[in-house]
């Protein structure tokens, strides 16, 4: 599992802060959020699921704060129209799982992620257009939605600028 771009340790603290408003209830989310969503988490797919909504793409990796998510979670997971399994690993970001999220794809799917999932929305923004969201989770604080606008493609762009790795090759990948 080669990681193309790794988060550098002392980003971590700049990501916890939110990319967007904070949502408890996956109905307010959705009424807020554009197309296409793209979810990231075991949980937060869980949300829009109980609530009756199937994302364009979901991302899972079946654990959620490094734990291994319940049973009712995992199950939930049914009823996409694909399913496909990448790896990345644990705070970076493979190319494989790039390529994936610059496909253009008709339906939904589910990605389940051999590794982790979690850095996903960064590049999700990028490749979005204008107005779709990204929906991922802030750990005890609720579901984060990112609406993509050229501003928080700029703003990620410069998060991603500091990882470490092949940006060049990455950035290739995704399009930008």
């Amino acid at each position: 599992m080669d990681a193309l771009l790794e988060l550098p340790r002392e980003l971590r603290t700049e990501l916890k802060q939110p990319l967007g408003p904070l949502y408890q209830d996956a109905d307010e989310l959705l009424a807020a959020a554009g197309e296409p969503v793209v979810a990231v988490g075991d949980i937060v797919t869980y949300h829009l699921l109980d609530a009756g909504y199937y994302p364009s793409l979901a991302l899972v990796d079946g654990k959620t704060k490094r734990e291994t998510v319940r049973a009712s979670v995992r199950e939930a997971t049914t009823g996409f129209d694909e399913r496909v399994e990448v790896e990345s690993p644990a705070g970076a970001l493979s190319a494989e799982l790039l390529e994936l999220l610059a496909a253009e794809r008709e339906g939904t799917t589910l990605v389940e992620v051999a590794g982790e999932e979690d850095l996903a929305a960064l590049p999700a923004v990028l490749v979005l257009p204008d107005g779709a969201s990204v929906v991922y989770g802030q750990p005890d604080e609720g579901m984060v939605l990112a609406t993509v606008t050229p501003e928080l493609r700029d703003r990620v762009r410069e998060l991603l600028d500091s990882f470490v790795g092949n940006h060049e090759r990455a950035y290739e990948i995704l399009g930008v």
